[in-house]
């Protein structure tokens, strides 16, 4: 087991009965980014929060800095004249990470002029690939949107991962993989999930930026 798996269940060991669930999801996300895949996220609420800070930890440093190789250090150099040290010195690697819901104009468009319920599955039904994943964070598992996004993503062959609360809902009959962490409380499936994709973040940081 990843030893970053490994330290989430010690420190949450009711987290244990989903260790496998978030070593499928890690590995999912691993095989599309070395693939050239990018990773679409959406929740509503809360949900819509954490959608954004996944994509924080994941678009950045994590838990170390991750410098660009010295080769395009040095082209950032000759390229972009006197802010090329600064950019040299500064930018850090990263992964593609999407948050559905987040283009305001789309998203009051299609809610105005459509059905708010596809105000995932619009743009996820433009930009999304073949081989790109899909992860969607509902904590009853039941939200119409995100369910109608992760069809959306069936229907365009990305994989697709569920976060959600104890039951699933709906996700997880539609999602290959689904983490539904052992709470049923709103506020408690989240302060786990906070846990669960921290430990995702770390997972794939350490897949991509170890030395």
């Amino acid at each position: 087991m990843d030893k970053h798996l490994c330290t989430l269940c010690q420190r949450l060991p009711e987290l244990q009965e989903v260790a496998a669930d978030i070593q499928a999801a890690a590995a999912c996300c691993i095989g599309s980014f070395r693939s050239g895949g990018r990773l679409f996220l959406c929740g509503n609420g809360g949900s819509f929060s954490d959608a954004e800070h996944i994509a924080g930890e994941l678009m950045k440093g994590f838990l170390k800095r991750r410098p660009v190789a010295s080769a395009e250090q040095s082209s950032l150099r000759a390229v972009c004249g006197s802010d090329g040290e600064v950019l040299a010195r500064s930018l850090q690697g990263g992964l593609p990470a999407l948050v559905l819901g987040s283009e305001r104009s789309l998203s009051t468009a299609v809610s105005n002029d459509n059905d708010p319920g596809l105000i995932f599955a619009q743009p996820l039904y433009v930009m999304g690939r073949p081989g790109d994943v899909f992860l969607g964070i509902s904590t009853s598992g039941n939200a119409r949107n995100v369910a109608l996004a992760c069809q959306v993503a069936r229907h365009r062959g990305l994989h697709t991962i569920g976060l959600t609360g104890r039951s699933g809902g709906r996700l997880r009959e539609l999602c290959e993989h689904c983490i539904g962490v052992p709470a049923d409380e709103t506020y408690r499936v989240q302060e786990l999930h906070v846990a669960v994709y921290h430990c995702l973040c770390a997972m794939l940081e350490a897949a991509f930026f170890d030395d």
